[in-house]
């Protein structure tokens, strides 16, 4: 994460007959970029664990924009468990023929300690990494034939990773000590861990797929993200973060520009490459 990014510069464009999906977008970064894309006409999937608030982001986005053309449907995703990640994707290529842009940004920070995902995988590691990544192999099907009719380099997967990937040990991915039974650490070094970890996938998915996976870090706005954080830090968070709005414009640019090709994917932060 970082405090410091400048205004987005990014103007959305009209969007009709593309299709995306955007995890964890019932709140936060992937709410306010679902915002965006339905502005545009765009048919947005809203992949979340929970009906419930993915209902009510849906009827609040539609409100926001009557006129719209697009269309937000809801697509059950738990991260927390890999057999639902694959019928997520089942589910999605049942009633799809063509993805345009995934965007992997659902994650979490700071569980509570000894949290494990449903095959026993440390939370962090699970969800914003294993699970991630299993989604966009399992849709990468229907990305590979989408790209054989669409714009070069427009078919893309984002991965929403963090400046805190950078601060991760290095090996940032222990395999001796995967699950921390070895040895213990922080939840906050867990958690940088589990972003370098996206960093390392998605430099992986771009070599084997010629440049789709684009990994992104949107900055520090106030989320929902936060919610596990010590109050000293949510309070740094809620005076200096930006609004969520300011990081959808990251993934914007990351899933839709034409700056962004297969020769030059990276790390993109709220202005620039690293």
């Amino acid at each position: 994460m970082s405090i410091c990014h400048p205004a987005p510069t990014l103007t959305e464009k009209n969007l009709p007959s593309q299709v995306f999906i955007v995890t964890g977008s019932s709140s936060g970064f992937g709410k306010e970029l679902a915002k965006i894309l339905y502005q545009r006409d765009a048919k947005v999937y809203v992949a979340t664990r929970s009906e419930t608030k993915a209902l009510a982001a849906i009827d609040e986005i539609r409100t926001l924009s009557p006129n719209s053309k697009g269309e937000l449907v809801y697509l059950h995703l738990d991260l927390n468990d890999l057999a639902a990640v694959k019928r997520s994707a089942q589910e999605f290529m049942s009633k799809e023929s063509r993805l345009d842009v995934l965007w992997n940004n659902a994650g979490v920070m700071l569980p509570a300690e000894g949290s494990t995902t449903a095959q026993g995988y440390e939370l962090q590691l699970g969800v914003n990494t294993i699970a991630s990544f299993a989604f966009s192999l399992h849709l990468r099907p229907i990305m590979a034939a989408t790209a054989k009719t669409a714009p070069k380099n427009s078919v893309r997967v984002a991965w929403v990773a963090s400046i805190a990937a950078k601060e991760a040990p290095k090996p940032p991915i222990d395999f001796s000590n995967l699950n921390y039974e070895r040895k213990d650490e922080s939840q906050w070094m867990k958690y940088r861990r589990s972003k370098a970890g996206m960093v390392m996938l998605a430099a992986e998915y771009a070599r084997r797929t010629a440049g789709e996976g684009i990994s992104l870090e949107p900055g520090v706005a106030k989320t929902d993200l936060q919610r596990n954080m010590p109050v000293s830090q949510r309070l740094l968070v809620s005076t200096f973060g930006f609004e969520p709005k300011k990081g959808a414009y990251t993934q914007l640019f990351a899933g839709l520009s034409p700056e962004v090709t297969a020769n030059s994917y990276g790390l993109w932060g709220a202005s620039q490459r690293s």
